[in-house]
């Protein structure tokens, strides 16, 4: 209702204007009558005034007569008079003497004469009104027949004005006169250019204009400041008439881009006002520049059809907002606004042009949402892939990322000069690894919250692939940790929130950390320094080195690097530093190691100097001796590739076994192989035991299994207790090839439940004009061949226009970017994953 208000109020003065210029049949007694001395002397500078001269009026002159009168009352609202000048009989003079002088009407502007105009061009009200107002706008309309004076004009108004130009089939017509009323009225604004030229109209772009047809272009001047630019046109769609020209002018004189900070049932635009809908672009803080830019590229393309706002989610609080990226609100009272997810700029226009698709839209959602429901109800379908079925359960739940920093291609860098150390995850919003891992990394941030030096980051690769294939990124997700935007450290360990907090934490301390005197190297032992490490449970590695040990030492250091955020990395390499080594009965280069939760050190002599075979040593010995194997530290005992001596037990082990497992476990050649234990309970530990035995065994059980080679599985003895020297004697049996394999694991791959569809292969034959097998090297460049015609011709391609690249400059995209939820799209895809 209040935006009805508001379009009663702003046009209320211009149509009073547009109804005074109707004439009336009672105009006739505005018309004066003077002698020609009379009107002469009544002439005032600056006032306009048209003039008919008579004797006798004849029975041709009277229809002209009539029309005058009727103008009479319309030329009055531009402050021009109109007068009929009795001529006696006697007067001879210029105005009066000749009889051909009397059929002709004099405009003056003053005392001076402006214009002479046949009896016969002024045949009606808008033909005087059009013509009169035409002569007297001179610099305000100028009138063109060709395409290089238009060019002409449009370059000396670059920069500076903007151009109202039109094309009317004649002059003295009424869409004639309502572009000359519209540029008294916005003259000194805009320059007006005025043509009859029909194949000019064809020029400026308009593919066979309907010459019957007036048309009107709004070009955007002022903001080309280059000469080569061109200005962009904006065209009238309606009928030209006055009220028309003064909508659309309205409409150009409005700010491109609004931006509103409220709720969108309160805002009130010039559009609304209009009779036009407003669309809302949903935007955020983190995505503000491309969401800017997407809602510009909107406007250019709905300008004078529609508004566009730029509405932020973090200003407004609403939830609605949260679930959508576009909305649209009516100026048709009592309609509510609608809020949709739309995918791209195209679906946002087609809102705008075509009503229905918004209920089109809005039926497909609820569509969806119906579906969704209905197969939450039923069984879950199967899925390729555990994760995926567990994201997919999930996903109406909303991830809690107010404290994980959203970067696009304008904030990266500067991001990452912000902090001592910027944490960056790359994902993909619609791959289900992505967000599974996306989950953990909000439980990173909660419990990191309020550590100073550390900002937790975010880059949807789908959003912003630029950012991605700049900083390397080919795998979804990466975690990057980047120190003052400068060095990067890549994590590769598993996803839970333990691995990655504790990955996080071990990065900011330099790694390897330099110690300088006895007490700072024996509290780095003990896990008192560096002090932000003091409350955190790790292991620790201490590198030891002389002076003449200089080569170890920077191949120390350059491990350092790679293994930086695995591990807590010392140096200690000062004068005293084989009094430090001997107290753990090593000389330096040597490594002295501490567990986590340990208290003892272990000295272990360097005897390898290359940085690649450090790293693969202290590898090595991080691992514990007798570890329980579980889903997150299963990785690094599998890439030793060695044997499994594995002790099955419902819960934890007793002490005894633990005791005797561990002599053996320490008795063992390195990397011979690995001695561990694995618990029942867990929901991996007797799915793993089922696919050895057919029937459970007995337990604590003891089992030697070699997977990379021949799968086969070795039991051992139940009737012997586990004892350290039992263990051995067995093991020698096995590897005399005395015992004989319980079971053999299969060797046919591991395949998910479905079969893989190959999307690419579908594509193919969808599109067989693609190569897809066909690759290039980075320097190869396949040769090009122009396009042929349809007749077989070899076709030239056409240089694109010069407005054709201005719009490819100003495009931002299709895609809604920031402002889309993503990952509701690529669900819409997946739930056709069944059909294909």
């Amino acid at each position: 209702m209040s935006a009805q208000k508001d379009s009663w109020v702003s046009l209320f003065s211009f149509l009073l204007f547009c109804v005074s210029s109707i004439p009336t049949r009672g105009s006739a007694r505005l018309l004066q009558e003077l002698s020609p001395q009379e009107y002469f002397s009544s002439l005032q500078a600056g006032r306009a005034s048209l003039a008919y001269f008579s004797r006798n009026v004849s029975p041709g002159a009277q229809p002209f007569l009539e029309q005058i009168e009727n103008s009479v009352e319309a030329l009055q609202d531009y402050g021009i008079s109109v007068v009929k000048v009795n001529c006696p009989k006697e007067d001879v003079s210029r105005y009066c003497g000749k009889e051909n002088t009397l059929r002709k009407a004099y405009l003056f502007r003053g005392n001076v004469l402006i214009r002479v105009f046949p009896t016969d061009a002024l045949f009606d009200v808008n033909s005087i009104v059009a013509n009169v107002l035409f002569a007297l706008l001179f610099n305000e309309v100028k009138y063109v027949e060709t395409l290089a004076d238009l060019q002409n004009i449009e370059n000396m108004l670059k920069g500076r004005s903007n151009m109202v130009f039109a094309y009317v089939p004649a002059t003295g017509t009424a869409e004639h006169r309502a572009v000359m009323e519209a540029a008294f009225v916005y003259g000194t604004v805009h320059q007006f250019v005025l043509t009859t030229e029909a194949t000019l109209l064809k020029d400026t772009g308009n593919d066979e204009p309907d010459v019957l047809s007036a048309r009107l272009l709004f070009c955007h001047c002022q903001q080309a400041t280059d000469l080569a630019q061109p200005c962009r046109r904006t065209a009238m769609e309606q009928p030209l008439t006055l009220l028309n020209i003064h909508r659309h002018l309205k409409l150009m004189g409005a700010p491109l881009v609004t931006e509103v900070a409220e709720d969108p049932e309160k805002v009130s635009t010039v559009h609304l006002q209009l009779g036009l809908p407003l669309v809302f672009i949903l935007s955020q803080k983190e995505t503000y520049e491309a969401d800017r830019r997407t809602a510009e590229f909107v406007a250019w393309q709905l300008l004078g059809k529609a508004g566009v706002a730029l509405l932020s989610r973090d200003l407004v609080d609403s939830n609605v907002l949260l679930r959508s990226n576009v909305a649209l609100k009516t100026p048709d009272e009592g309609v509510p606004i609608k809020y949709l997810v739309l995918e791209d700029t195209d679906e946002v226009i087609t809102l705008v042009e075509d009503k229905s698709k918004v209920k089109q839209i809005q039926e497909d959602e609820e569509e969806d949402e119906e579906d969704e429901d209905e197969k939450e109800n039923n069984n879950q379908d199967i899925q390729d892939d555990q994760v995926v079925e567990a994201v997919s359960r999930d996903k109406k739940r909303e991830l809690p990322l107010e404290q994980i920093l959203a970067l696009t291609e304008e904030t990266f860098h500067s991001a990452l000069l912000e902090t001592a150390r910027t944490v960056v995850m790359f994902y993909a919003s619609w791959e289900a690894v992505s967000l599974a891992v996306l989950r953990s990394y909000t439980e990173v941030a909660d419990h990191l919250k309020g550590t100073q030096g550390v900002l937790l980051s975010r880059v949807n690769c789908w959003d912003w692939p630029g950012v991605c294939t700049k900083e390397n990124v080919t795998q979804f997700p990466t975690i990057k940790i980047y120190e003052k935007g400068e060095r990067s450290v890549m994590y590769n360990g598993m996803w839970g929130t333990e691995e990655l907090t504790n990955f996080i934490m071990l990065s900011r301390v330099s790694c390897p950390l330099k110690l300088t005197t006895i007490e700072e190297a024996e509290g780095y032992l003990r896990g008192e320094f560096p002090p932000e490490l003091s409350s955190f449970r790790h292991t620790s590695v201490l590198g030891v080195f002389s002076t003449a040990t200089s080569e170890a030492k920077e191949a120390f250091e350059e491990a350092g690097n790679i293994l930086s955020g695995h591990v807590t990395m010392g140096m200690y390499f000062e004068d005293d530093a084989l009094a430090l080594s001997r107290q753990y009965a090593v000389s330096p280069p040597a490594l002295l190691l501490t567990r986590s939760g340990g208290r003892s050190v272990e000295g272990i002599a360097l005897s390898k100097q290359s940085a690649q075979d450090m790293v693969q040593m202290i590898r090595y010995e991080l691992l514990d001796i007798f570890p329980e194997i579980t889903v997150q530290n299963l990785p690094p005992y599998l890439q030793l590739g060695k044997p499994f001596l594995i002790l099955f037990s419902d819960g934890d082990i007793g002490q005894m076994e633990s005791e005797e497992m561990l002599k053996v476990a320490k008795r063992r050649p390195q990397q011979v192989f690995v001695a561990c234990w694995l618990n029942l309970k867990t929901p991996v530990g007797r799915g793993i035991l089922k696919a050895y035995f057919a029937t459970v065994p007995s337990l604590p059980l003891l089992v030697w299994v070699n997977l990379h080679a021949g799968g086969q599985v070795f039991k051992f003895p139940p009737e012997q207790s586990i004892t350290e020297m039992n263990i051995l004697s067995w093991l020698e049996k096995l590897k005399a090839g005395l015992e004989i394999p319980s079971s053999t694991l299969s060797e046919e791959d591991w395949k998910p439940p479905l079969p893989a569809y190959d999307f690419l292969r579908m594509m193919e034959t969808t599109m067989p004009e693609l190569s897809l097998h066909t690759s290039h090297h980075p320097g190869d460049m396949p040769e090009q061949h122009p396009p042929k015609s349809p007749g077989g011709d070899t076709a030239v391609p056409k240089e694109p226009s010069q407005e054709n690249k201005a719009e490819k400059v100003v495009s931002p995209g299709r895609d809604l970017r920031g402002t889309a939820p993503r990952l509701a799209a690529r669900e819409k895809q997946g739930k056709r994953h069944s059909e294909l």
